[in-house]
C-alpha cells in the first residue's frame, strides 16, 4: 500500500517554508536601510566636510587681503652682500594681474608667496609694482647693500 499525495503528511520544510522565505526577505530588507542609512551618512558628512573647507577659504582670502590688491610681504633673505653674493628677494601679493620688480628682474608670477635669485654688484633699491585686473597698483620698495 502505498499513499497517494493527497495523504502524505507534509514535511517539516515545507511547513518552515514560508517563514524562512519572510525572515530573509526581512532581513534583505535591514540590510538594504543600514547600507542607504550609511550612504546617507557619508554624503552628510561630505557636505559638512566642504562647507567647512569653503569657510576656511574665504577666512584665508580674508587674511590675504579679501578680494582686494595687496602686497604681503617683499624681503631679502640675506643682509649686507659682498661683492659676487647671491640672495633671495621674496615677495607675496594677493589678487594681483601682473608683478614687476625693477632693476634686473622684470615679469615674475603673482604668488602669495615666491622667491627670485639676486646678485647685486653695488647698493640697488628693487621695487616691487603690483597691479590689479581693475588696473589699481601698488608698490614698495627693498634696498640691498653691498660691500
Amino acid at each position: 500500500m502505498t499513499d497517494s499525495p493527497e495523504q502524505r503528511p507534509a514535511s517539516a520544510f515545507r511547513k518552515i517554508l514560508p517563514f524562512t522565505s519572510a525572515a530573509v526577505i526581512i532581513a534583505m530588507i535591514y540590510v538594504g536601510y543600514i547600507f542607504y542609512s550609511r550612504h546617507q551618512d557619508q554624503k552628510d558628512a561630505d557636505r559638512q566636510a566642504a562647507a567647512r573647507q569653503a569657510a576656511d577659504a574665504r577666512k584665508v582670502s580674508e587674511l590675504y587681503g579679501g578680494d582686494e590688491l595687496k602686497i604681503l610681504n617683499f624681503y631679502a633673505t640675506a643682509g649686507p652682500l659682498h661683492r659676487g653674493e647671491t640672495a633671495q628677494l621674496c615677495y607675496g601679493v594677493s589678487n594681483a594681474q601682473s608683478l614687476h620688480i625693477e632693476p634686473d628682474i622684470h615679469d615674475v608670477p603673482a604668488s602669495y608667496s615666491n622667491c627670485v635669485k639676486i646678485a647685486p654688484k653695488k647698493d640697488t633699491v628693487y621695487t616691487l609694482s603690483a597691479t590689479d585686473k581693475k588696473g589699481n597698483t601698488q608698490q614698495i620698495s627693498l634696498t640691498m647693500h653691498v660691500y
